[in-house]
């Protein structure tokens, strides 16, 4: 036994020894180089590629040509990049992703020039110009800088047709005049006359403001107080019905329904420099002897932002004032006039001394018969709308709701003020 167990030892020690050996002589010799790995294009591809135009594929053709998804990707990417069109087979070649292996596969088959014709001796060139894209009929009137870019053009080309408009007084009025925009060269303003929805000549009463046009006005201006004039009173000065409601909304919105100067008037971003100039002569702004408001029978629930202006308050009191109405629905007490914000306690003090307060007009509804809309948008109401629609779903009873919102006794007590 023993005998046997030695043996099998001395063969294990043998068979170790031969392994350590060859490893050596392995790791000791000098290393081989690495053989060269040629490259060959894929059989499949070449034996079936025909004249193609590389600007008619798609991300499934490109990719039969043997691209990556992400290859393709960027190739599409880049025809976009050089105006969403290849010129020249020298131009397709400079996309990084196609690699000049894959090109020379490739350039006996492909359908386009050796170079691009507008490129010139310093090697700078002039990319292909991006397409006009017409949807449908239009109103370039009615047109914002970004629906020019929409439909192709730069966004100083968008810019300088806003312009143009502007100069003409805010409508290009015809074709022939839209025709004129410099920055529109010939061959897209065929491609656009046919979708616009202008008439095709100009009219003989049109009025260029611009000071060189030789045209004279055929508006025949008479003595005209600007705060008596209504919209087709503008429109006969020679404005357009866009221009008119400008004016008439900057007077009444912006100036609180009058001009009292005539830089007011001026300021009037429609009104140009010079049309204001040939205007100047005939304009005579009356001074209106406004009837005083009797504050003692003028219903604070109605009393207007304007009436708040002649009793003293400034334009943020007032302002707060009707704001705050305007919220609640109307005022239930006098009290609550004085919690508005930024007002003029002192005046507004005065003010509810001496004016009526009806509140006959106000809405009032129950809890369970409230609308949602009412609950949700009142200052008093909204922070509990949600727990009010929630209870009345199972308790369709005022007190039970009032029990379950457990609310603050001042909290209950205002919003009660506007329950049936």
């Amino acid at each position: 036994m023993m005998r046997k167990n030695y043996y099998q030892k001395l063969a294990f020690m043998v068979t170790l020894l031969t392994v350590l050996c060859a490893y050596q002589k392995y790791t000791s010799r000098e290393k081989e180089p690495f053989p060269e790995v040629t490259f060959i294009a894929d059989a499949s591809i070449a034996t079936h590629l025909s004249d193609f135009d590389p600007n008619t594929l798609d991300k499934d053709q490109w990719q039969k040509l043997g691209f990556s998804e992400k290859q393709t990707l960027t190739i599409l990417k880049y025809k976009d990049i050089v105006g969403g069109k290849f010129t020249s087979k020298e131009q397709l070649k400079k996309c990084y992703a196609i690699s000049e292996e894959k090109f020379s596969e490739l350039v006996s088959f492909i359908l386009l020039p050796e170079m691009t014709k507008k490129e010139n001796s310093k090697g700078f060139k002039t990319f292909g110009k991006k397409e006009i894209m017409i949807s449908g009929k239009f109103n370039p009137d009615q047109f914002s800088a970004n629906d020019w870019l929409k439909m192709g053009f730069s966004e100083r080309q968008a810019e300088a047709i806003i312009k143009y408009r502007n100069y003409l007084g805010g409508s290009f009025i015809s074709k022939e005049k839209f025709k004129e925009c410099f920055i529109i060269s010939t061959e897209n303003y065929s491609k656009l006359e046919p979708y616009l929805l202008l008439p095709a000549k100009t009219p003989e009463n049109f009025r260029n403001f611009a000071k060189s046009n030789p045209i004279k006005s055929k508006i025949q201006y008479h003595m005209f107080d600007p705060n008596q004039l209504q919209l087709e009173d503008w429109i006969a000065l020679g404005f357009s019905q866009k221009q008119a409601n400008t004016i008439i909304n900057y007077r009444d919105k912006n100036l609180h329904g009058s001009f009292k100067n005539l830089d007011d008037l001026q300021k009037c971003f429609v009104i140009s420099a010079e049309k204001f100039q040939e205007m100047k002569p005939y304009i005579k702004l009356q001074e209106r002897q406004q009837e005083k408001t009797d504050f003692s029978k003028t219903d604070l629930n109605t009393i207007t932002f304007k009436q708040l202006i002649e009793f003293g308050l400034d334009e943020r009191s007032a302002g707060s004032m009707i704001g705050f109405r305007k919220k609640l629905g109307g005022f239930v007490n006098k009290q609550q006039i004085l919690s508005t914000y930024n007002i003029d306690q002192d005046l507004v003090q005065k003010l509810i001394s001496v004016a009526p307060l009806n509140t006959s007009n106000v809405p009032r509804y129950s809890l369970v018969e409230a609308p949602e809309e009412w609950l949700k948008n009142h200052p008093y109401f909204k922070y509990s709308a949600d727990k009010i629609i929630f209870y009345r779903i199972s308790n369709p009873d005022d007190k039970k709701i009032w029990k379950l919102l457990k609310l603050k006794p001042e909290y209950e007590e205002r919003m009660k003020l506007y329950i049936k």
